[in-house]
């Protein structure tokens, strides 16, 4: 018979609110216990792992390589816990839920996500607040907001829970011609924007000469920027609309590289409300084929 290691949930929580709040004694307060109770339960959880979890540079915190898997996994085992818990406890879902978006990526698609939900639970107040990735993930730090979907890189990992891959489409209009004559006329938002860069570097590694035509803030005005034959653009599949064209290598558009998205959250902060939202989200996410793995993300993101 193999031995079978038990991670007890409450030194899973434990782990993920010292990193989530970043020190021993901000997760005691969160968690109602003492700084040597906290950091009891932290040598019990590396006994059962056999190695460090967390290393201590100055004042800051930092996962060891086994840390970051175990963060991978104790995210997930307590956001089923805590699922598992809110629904047998048949409380009333109620409360406020902040929620980050990000300017440039699938707001509709995400919005209708997020809506769908709070639409099922009457006593959920909804604020969303869209922004560039790095902006709305600082709010989140600061806890000005709940829950958030941004752009996802080796300088933005912290909190985060689920990540996947999107790569970026050439979007032209159906019924307008291009002219290069002076370079392809980019729509594109303000500088910033990763597919914004995306387009730019891959257009320069192609030698292929542009020009920016329009730029805009908002998803919807660089749609009808594309729509009316302003310029192309990249955009996702969610947010391709009818009167839009893909152009491909065929059309002399090189690929496009791609990006990886993340569901980040703070679990020692979220409410119940919020881990069913989480839940909510990564359901639609792989029911659409969008949402990877999130025991991988550390190995794919340090190899980028």
């Amino acid at each position: 018979m193999r031995n079978i290691i038990n991670f007890q949930t409450d030194l899973l929580r434990t782990f993920v609110s010292v990193i989530d709040l970043g020190a021993y004694t901000k997760a005691g307060d969160a968690l109602g216990r003492t700084q040597p109770a906290i950091s009891l339960q932290m040598r019990r959880l590396e006994e059962l792992v056999g190695a460090p979890l967390i290393k201590q540079v100055g004042r800051t915190l930092l996962l060891t390589s086994e840390g970051e898997m175990l963060l991978s996994y104790a995210r997930e085992i307590l956001r089923l816990n805590d699922e598992a818990a809110s629904y047998f406890n048949r409380s009333k879902i109620a409360g406020v839920l902040r929620v980050g978006l990000p300017n440039d990526y699938a707001v509709a698609f995400l919005q209708g996500v997020i809506t769908e939900y709070t639409r099922q639970h009457a006593g959920i107040s909804l604020e969303l607040h869209c922004g560039w990735s790095a902006e709305i993930l600082e709010r989140l730090h600061a806890d000005e907001l709940d829950v958030v979907i941004a752009m996802a890189n080796n300088e933005h990992t912290q909190y985060l829970s689920r990540s996947w891959i999107e790569r970026p489409i050439w979007a032209a209009s159906e019924s307008g011609s291009l002219d290069t004559a002076r370079g392809v006329p980019l729509a594109a938002h303000p500088e910033g924007c990763a597919y914004r860069a995306r387009m730019i570097q891959a257009l320069d590694a192609a030698q292929v000469r542009w020009r920016i035509a329009y730029t805009g803030p908002g998803i919807g005005g660089l749609q009808n920027a594309v729509i009316n034959g302003l310029g192309v653009s990249a955009l996702t599949r969610y947010t391709m609309l009818p009167g839009m064209r893909t152009l491909t290598d065929t059309d002399g558009f090189p690929p496009l590289a791609e990006i990886r998205v993340g569901l980040f959250y703070k679990h020692p902060r979220l409410s119940d409300a919020g881990i069913r939202l989480v839940n909510h989200v990564i359901a639609r996410l792989d029911e659409a084929g969008v949402s990877g793995d999130p025991t991988r993300r550390h190995v794919e993101l340090a190899r980028q």
